[in-house]
């Protein structure tokens, strides 16, 4: 059976000048022949994600979603440029084939690569494909050992340590978020001001240590291997990675993480098979990592929350994108209650820091 992840229809108001693009493209690379194809992946909620087939060749162009956006928001060159300086040290990113920075293409940057074809577990596994618990249990490791590979991935040593300013990382995005977030508020929407306020009270004095992090760390950011699902062949979406602390990369990451016993408002929210049998709960994917990185994770409830609130964020820039029409994704007519759902979340990790 066929588990590989597809793309489908471009959607309305998100289509692209294929005609320039295949001009680019054919400039950049002299080996590509024939008139492409093209699809639209349904997946993520920022940049978007098309397929270009061209006979024999399977290539993925990003670029950053239509309407008005932050500056330093959807950076494409610099997200391309990532995965390139990661390529020699981490061997899941996909390899980059050309950028594009003149806006008279596409009227943006975009950036296209080679396609990693395999199975993308989104907020469930494909159709047909089941794993025993032992199964999901090993997928679940592997997942995170990949997450886990990364923060082991030393800036200076390996030439990275341009990537960001590393130093006073937690801060930065403590104050950073906020704003994010105060910009893009809606009157509809939770105004988050006291998690804000609790998070800036409790941040940790310093950086547990300085790493290449993701920033986006999930099951349908990884692709597995067709052939052995239980093999991590790929990381996607490198938009927001940069050098920082750890432990918010997995914060972030833990965000996500929905348990078949959590609440009902938040089970509607999962968008990964972290519910099925087998699978770490999210004390334990703590532990596990600690054990791992040798880094001290027993007070983990700033980065639980941390998580949550920076995932609340982006959703509400989403959801005041679609309130503008800037957004044509029907989907994003339900983040404003998204929002309100991670804030009931983030103060209830508060009151109750075990219960995570």
């Amino acid at each position: 059976m066929d588990f590989l992840d597809k793309a489908g229809r471009v959607r309305k108001g998100e289509e692209l000048d294929l005609a320039a693009v295949d001009a680019f493209l054919k400039a950049a690379d002299q080996g590509l022949e024939g008139t492409p194809e093209i699809s639209q992946f349904s997946g993520g909620a920022s940049n978007l994600t098309y397929l270009l087939r061209y006979p024999g060749r399977d290539l993925i162009l990003r670029r950053p979603p239509f309407g008005a956006r932050a500056k330093s928001a959807h950076d494409m060159a610099r997200e391309a440029a990532v995965q390139r300086a990661l390529a020699p040290v981490y061997p899941y990113v996909p390899t980059v084939v050309a950028v594009c920075e003149d806006p008279a293409v596409l009227g943006c940057d975009f950036y296209v690569m080679e396609r990693i074809a395999g199975i993308i577990p989104r907020r469930d596994l494909p159709a047909g494909m089941t794993l025993s618990p032992e199964d999901t249990r090993r997928l679940c490791l592997t997942v995170i050992d990949r997450l886990i590979d990364l923060h082991q991935v030393d800036p200076v040593a390996t030439g990275l340590s341009g990537l960001g300013k590393g130093e006073g990382y937690v801060r930065r995005q403590v104050e950073g978020w906020r704003d994010r977030f105060r910009r893009a508020h809606t009157p509809d929407v939770s105004d988050f001001e006291t998690v804000m306020a609790w998070l800036a009270e409790h941040m940790p004095a310093n950086e547990v240590a300085i790493r290449v992090i993701h920033n986006d760390f999930r099951f349908d950011n990884v692709v597995l291997d067709a052939a052995d699902p239980l093999s991590v062949i790929g990381v996607l979406d490198w938009e927001m990675a940069t050098l920082g602390d750890p432990l918010m990369d997995l914060g972030g990451a833990l965000a996500y993480w929905v348990e078949a016993d959590d609440e009902p408002e938040f089970l509607a929210l999962r968008r990964q098979p972290t519910h099925l049998p087998g699978m770490l709960t999210r004390r334990a994917v703590i532990a596990y990592y600690g054990e791992k990185t040798g880094f001290r994770v027993d007070d983990f409830s700033f980065y639980l929350v941390f998580g949550l609130f920076r995932l609340a964020v982006i959703a509400q820039q989403i959801y005041q994108r679609y309130s503008q029409g800037n957004a044509r994704n029907p989907q994003f007519a339900s983040f404003g209650q998204v929002v309100n759902i991670l804030e009931r979340r983030c103060r209830g990790v508060i009151a109750a820091p075990s219960a995570g």
